[in-house]
């Protein structure tokens, strides 16, 4: 029987991100994506202009639809989240279907490159702490990681050598470990090795740490994180090593990146995914 996830996230017409994103990553992966959506967009919130209608207190109808239903998910993936009470509604969610045997993978979204996005005040980023202690896997960049575990970004990000930043970093993703958490991801990380530019991605557990980077190309995409969140999710329900998926994951945005910095693609309008969308299937 095909697995099934929840996946909790707005969704957008354009900017390649969050639901456009996870749907048709999850599906190639042999995984049934069911889209709970806690906001409807024309676009994006990087263009210049947008529409949203806000599903916040459409959520719960969602949730006692599925209820009756008697509907069971093999994983649960929640990502960006605009308020307070969109938090308190995944709460209410994961108690009816967050099962023994059922995985949270949170991406917690809530700012890049040393800010924090306007909305997170105080209270929701406590929330968001409140909601990564239930999960089992979480896949922050640098910025969240230290909002997550209380540390400055700038006394991270100013120690100069690499391997010394990459230390701290792991001591941070094992305080996190030691609040439940099974498996911490911290993406977007900027270094350089024999000269080159690269991106690279940490993977923390109690086993193991496993560092994992592509050179660094073109602009910063929108979406790029969620579907680096996407294929991690779809790899857990298809019981993946954790190496083979963050290469898995690394692999297949380099591509799209790479593609996309070519084109000369908008940072805004996503990168080129969907002709790599192949690799990510099984053998």
């Amino acid at each position: 029987m095909t697995k099934k996830i929840a996946v909790i996230n707005d969704l957008s017409g354009f900017g390649r991100c969050s639901l456009t994103a996870a749907l048709p990553v999850l599906a190639v992966m042999g995984v049934q994506p069911c889209p709970l959506p806690t906001a409807v967009l024309s676009a994006q919130t990087g263009y210049p202009s947008y529409y949203c209608d806000d599903f916040t207190d459409r959520m719960g109808y969602i949730c006692d639809e599925w209820k009756k239903m008697n509907i069971r998910f093999d994983g649960i993936y929640t990502g960006f989240v605009a308020s307070e009470q969109q938090i308190m509604n995944i709460f209410a969610f994961l108690d009816i279907f967050q099962k023994e045997d059922t995985f949270l993978l949170v991406d917690p979204v809530m700012g890049d490159d040393g800010e924090v996005y306007k909305m997170f005040t105080p209270g929701l980023c406590q929330l968001m702490k409140e909601l990564v202690r239930r999960a089992d896997i979480i896949t922050p960049n640098l910025t969240e990681l230290c909002l997550l575990s209380d540390t400055s970004y700038e006394e991270v990000t100013g120690i100069k050598e690499f391997e010394e930043q990459l230390t701290v970093i792991g001591r941070m993703a094992d305080a996190i470990l030691d609040q439940g958490v099974e498996t911490v991801i911290v993406t977007g990380l900027h270094y350089e090795e024999d000269g080159i530019r690269k991106m690279g991605n940490l993977a923390v557990n109690s086993k193991e740490k496993v560092l994992t980077g592509y050179e660094k190309l073109g602009c910063s995409y929108s979406g790029t994180g969620d579907l680096f969140a996407s294929v991690v999710a779809g790899g857990i329900t298809r019981g993946d090593h954790l190496k083979d998926i963050i290469m898995e994951a690394g692999g297949f945005l380099s591509e799209a990146i790479k593609d996309s910095a070519k084109e000369g693609i908008p940072g805004p309008d996503g990168v080129n995914y969907e002709k790599f969308l192949g690799m990510l299937i099984k053998p």
